[in-house]
C-alpha cells in the first residue's frame, strides 16, 4: 500500500523542528507590515512576496536562505502580531493533520518596539493556546548563536517552563560559531533538569555535531544531516560508522531532519539522496520536519509525501517516522504516551484499515 497525499494529510503527525518566523502566511506579513508601519517590505502582493522570501531556498547555502527573515522578524514586533502569527501556525498545522508540534523561536529578536523578553514569550504562548484546536502546541526558545544573550534566554526558557516552554536551542549562521561559545547556557539548562536541542550539522560538519552532543550535551539534533560524514558505505554494500556515529545512534539522539530545507541549504543534494534513508535503514533515531514552511513553501504533509515518492515509504515507514518523533518530544512522559497510545497507533490504524478496504 503506498500511501497517498490525501491520505497522508490525514494522518497523525508530529512536528519538532518548525521556526515560528519562518511559516508565517504571507497575507498576515502584508497586513503586519501595515498595522505595524514596518515599511521594508519587498512586494505587498502576495505571490510576488512569497517568491521574493523563497528566493534564498534556491541559492544552496544556510546563511542566502536565512537572509529573508529580516523581514518576517521585523513584522513581528508587537504583542499583538506575535499572538497572531502564533495563532495562524497552531491552525495551519492542525489543518495539516499534525496533533504535537514544538514550535521554536529567538525571543531576542522580537523586542525592537520595547516588549521585554518575557512579555514575547507571552504573547508567542497566548496565540498557541488561543487557537481552539485538536493540536498540543509547546514553545522551544532559541538563543542567536552569533549573539551573546544565551544564558539570558536559556533563564527565560526555564522561567516559563510551566507554561508552555519546553526547552532551549541555538541557531543562525553555523560555521564559525560553534556551540562551545555558549557553554554557560546549556550547562544553566542541564543543572535545572531542563531540555536541549541544537542546531548543528547544517551548514557545518561533523565537528559542530561532536561539541553539540560532548561539550554541551546536546538531547536532540537539529538537522544533524552532516552526521553522514561519519558514515562509510563500503564497496560490497556493508556500512562503517565511525566514533561520532556510532555514539549518537547508541544513545539514541534523534536528528531533527528537515529533507526539504536540507536540499535547499545545500546540507543534502537531493530528496532521493538525502542521509534519511540509509539512517533510518540503519536505525538512528530520525525524524522528520519543514523547518520554514513559508521560505520552503512546505507542509510536513508534503515532507512525508516527497519520501513516499522518493524512498517507496509505506504506512509501517511513516508510522515508525512519527513514533520516533513524539517519543523524541520534550513533553512530559505521560503525555508522550498517551498520544502515542490514544491519538497517533489508532490514528494509522483507521487509515491502514481504509487503505486496505479501498484496494489503496
Amino acid at each position: 500500500m503506498i500511501p497517498t497525499a490525501p491520505q497522508i494529510r490525514a494522518m497523525p503527525k508530529v512536528l519538532l523542528h518548525d521556526h515560528l518566523d519562518g511559516g508565517l502566511r504571507p497575507q498576515t506579513v502584508i497586513e503586519l507590515a501595515d498595522e505595524t508601519g514596518y515599511e521594508e517590505l519587498p512586494s505587498r502582493d502576495p505571490g510576488e512576496l512569497t517568491k521574493i522570501l523563497t528566493a534564498g531556498a534556491h541559492r544552496g547555502h544556510l546563511n542566502l536562505y536565512l537572509d529573508a527573515f529580516r523581514h518576517t522578524v521585523g513584522v513581528m514586533q508587537t504583542a499583538s502580531a506575535l499572538h497572531r502569527v502564533a495563532r495562524e501556525a497552531a491552525e495551519d498545522l492542525s489543518d495539516d493533520g499534525v496533533v504535537y508540534a514544538e514550535i521554536r523561536f529567538a525571543p531576542e529578536l522580537h523586542t525592537e518596539r520595547g516588549l521585554t523578553l518575557d512579555q514575547v514569550v507571552e504573547a508567542v504562548l497566548d496565540g498557541f493556546n488561543s487557537a481552539g484546536r485538536p493540536i498540543q502546541v509547546r514553545a522551544l526558545l532559541t538563543a542567536v548563536r552569533t549573539a551573546a544573550r544565551s544564558l539570558e534566554i536559556a533563564e527565560l526558557a526555564v522561567r516559563h517552563r510551566d507554561n508552555g516552554v519546553v526547552g532551549f536551542d541555538i541557531a543562525g549562521a553555523e560555521a564559525g560559531w560553534p556551540p562551545s561559545r555558549h557553554l554557560d547556557a546549556f550547562q544553566y539548562v542541564h543543572r535545572e533538569n531542563f531540555h536541549v536541542t541544537i542546531h548543528a550539522g547544517e551548514g557545518f560538519g561533523v565537528p559542530s555535531i561532536w561539541e553539540a552532543v560532548q561539550y554541551c550535551g546536546a538531547q536532540r539534533l537539529g538537522h544533524g544531516v552532516r552526521l553522514i560524514e561519519d558514515i562509510q558505505v563500503n564497496g560490497d554494500g556493508t556500512v562503517t560508522l565511525g566514533r561520532l556515529a556510532s555514539y549518537v545512534r547508541d544513545c539514541r539522539i534523534p536528528l531533527e531532519m528537515c529533507p526539504t530545507s536540507n536540499v535547499q541549504t545545500g546540507a543534502a543534494r537531493s530528496i532521493a539522496a538525502h542521509p534519511l534513508k540509509l539512517m533510518r535503514k540503519l536505525h538512528f533515531r530520525v525524524t522528520v520536519n519543514t523547518d520554514n514552511r513559508l521560505m520552503s513553501q512546505i507542509t510536513l504533509t508534503d515532507e512525508f509525501a516527497a519520501l513516499v515518492r522518493e524512498f517507496g515509504y509505506g504506512w509501517p515507514d511513516l508510522q515508525w517516522l512519527t513514533v520516533n518523533a513524539m517519543k523524541s518530544a520534550f513533553a512530559p512522559f505521560d503525555e508522550r504516551l498517551d498520544l502515542i497510545n490514544n491519538v497517533i497507533k489508532p490514528g494509522f490504524e483507521v487509515l491502514t484499515a481504509r487503505a486496505l478496504a479501498s484496494g489503496g
